[in-house]
């Protein structure tokens, strides 16, 4: 069953201070999980960096976690490149931070490696249901460079995990000092340090003197709690360029269970597509995306062969507001859950940025 969570006031659900907002009695416990990438990288012989901190090193050497106010607790998940994590490790990873949320902790971090952030975060939104915030950070500068962002990054995610402030807001990006929404947040730079942005609504707040200050929230997350052991699915992730002939098309179509189409603009493909992407929408679900990056897909503006009305009209799913990489998460997971593909379209209706129209 797919569910609309509505975000709700900072004090619901939670060991508070009536009043005050301010957690009371214990420290608050967060409970940071490793899973590799950069922030978690050493050199090794012959040049060139790879997973091998554990999260008890990555904790142990950050300046000012001690005195934080947060009882900090840690697993060592995985110690693999961002590149590299599965599915398969996301639902587990899931399942371990429901074992540790049921037993009294506040909050949860993830430490991975920054290629994956947006989907791992977005894939780990879809599931959680409970009120305490899952943070997930790492860093664009590993260890042994001068400057390595790592620690801060850290220490900000735990004061977020550790706040009644992030009460209730779901799977979170912290970097650089900002919060971000799971499903807002891209990696939109390749090095540089404040790679992470929300193109769609800007960031929801920001870490200042060790505490979050969040300015905004979102309206609604789309929630779906895996009932039973995910099926193995294969959602493809074609994008449009100029010229499009549909060989990808052709080759990825047989292959796949469902596909994920990233078109120019506000939805667009070639008009010698449509009767490709007709035929493959007949057979399992095709979801429309904008491979902008920024900005919803259209519905109904443009009426030519290959526009947004045209497609969606063809029995294409619209993606609303969700970029092309999250859309295929939200696919994926659906799939994988063995529903009927005609949940996907009750899914992305819902997830597509328009709450009161789904």
């Amino acid at each position: 069953m797919v569910a609309i969570a509505r975000p709700v006031g900072f004090s619901d659900g939670g060991r508070l201070n009536e009043g005050e907002g301010c957690l009371v009695g214990d420290l608050p416990r967060v409970v940071v999980f490793g899973l590799g990438g950069t922030i978690a990288m050493a050199a090794r012989d012959g040049g060139g960096v790879v997973p091998s901190l554990s999260v008890e090193q990555l904790v142990a050497a950050v300046p000012g976690l001690a005195d934080a106010g947060v009882d900090v607790e840690v697993e060592d998940f995985r110690r693999v490149p961002g590149a590299s994590l599965t599915f398969e490790d996301l639902y587990a990873l899931g399942e371990a931070i429901e074992r540790r949320l049921a037993g009294r902790v506040d909050g949860v971090v993830v430490t991975q490696g920054t290629d994956t952030i947006e989907e791992t975060a977005y894939f780990l939104d879809i599931l959680h249901t409970r009120p305490e915030p899952i943070v997930v950070t790492g860093a664009m500068r590993n260890p042994t460079l001068a400057g390595a962002d790592g620690p801060a990054n850290l220490l900000a995610a735990v004061q977020v995990a550790g706040s009644a402030q992030a009460r209730g807001l779901g799977a979170l990006v912290v970097f650089a000092d900002e919060v971000h929404a799971a499903n807002r947040v891209r990696k939109t730079h390749s090095t540089k340090g404040g790679a992470f942005e929300s193109v769609n609504g800007g960031a929801l707040g920001y870490v200042v003197e060790g505490e979050p200050r969040i300015l905004n929230r979102p309206v609604c997350r789309v929630t779906h709690r895996l009932a039973g052991p995910p099926r193995a699915v294969t959602v493809g992730l074609v994008t449009m360029g100029l010229g499009d002939d549909g060989t990808v098309l052709d080759a990825v179509g047989e292959r796949v269970d469902g596909l994920v189409v990233a078109g120019f603009g506000v939805g667009h493909v070639p008009a010698r597509l449509v009767d490709k992407l007709t035929d493959l929408a007949a057979r399992m679900p095709v979801v429309l995306a904008s491979r902008t990056g920024g900005g919803a897909v259209l519905t109904k503006t443009y009426a030519f062969a290959g526009s947004e009305s045209d497609l969606l009209g063809r029995g294409l799913i619209s993606a609303g507001f969700l970029d092309p990489l999250k859309a295929r998460v939200l696919l994926h997971h659906v799939l994988a859950c063995g529903k009927h593909p005609d949940l996907a379209r009750v899914a992305f209706a819902a997830a597509a940025g328009y709450p009161d129209h789904h």
